[in-house]
């Protein structure tokens, strides 16, 4: 059983960034895949980016590349989401999940979730 949790979340301004954090606990996350979501209001959740643990590859939705990074340390079991020139469209609940094996990029095929860290973008 995987638990994670989310922080990091929180009110900013358009343009500024912010970097979001999910600590991973109660099983190790080798040949695991960690992936960040996050659901507006009103909308579906969307898939962000994932990262493979084991070796740290990194995908990420067409519409992240180059405004988002995810990132792990090994070390201490967490997951990183940084974002950059965030906009209003950004503002959304931000949530980490885990898998078993490769990335994915479809919310129902990852097995845990966090409880969400919202973000917030004012203009």
């Amino acid at each position: 059983q995987v638990q994670l949790v989310e922080s990091g979340g929180g009110l900013v301004q358009a343009g500024g960034s912010l970097k979001l954090s999910c600590a991973a606990s109660g099983h190790t996350l080798r040949g695991y895949s960690v992936g960040w979501f996050r659901q507006a209001p009103g909308k579906e959740r969307e898939f962000v980016a994932s990262i493979e643990w084991t070796g740290g590859s990194a995908y990420y939705a067409d519409s992240c590349k180059g405004r988002f990074t995810i990132s792990r340390d090994s070390a201490k079991n967490t997951i990183y989401l940084q974002i950059i020139m965030l906009s209003p469209e950004d503002t959304a609940v931000y949530y980490c999940a885990a898998r078993p094996g490769a990335v994915a990029t479809r919310p129902q095929h990852y097995d845990y979730w966090g409880q969400g860290t919202r973000v917030t973008v004012s203009s």
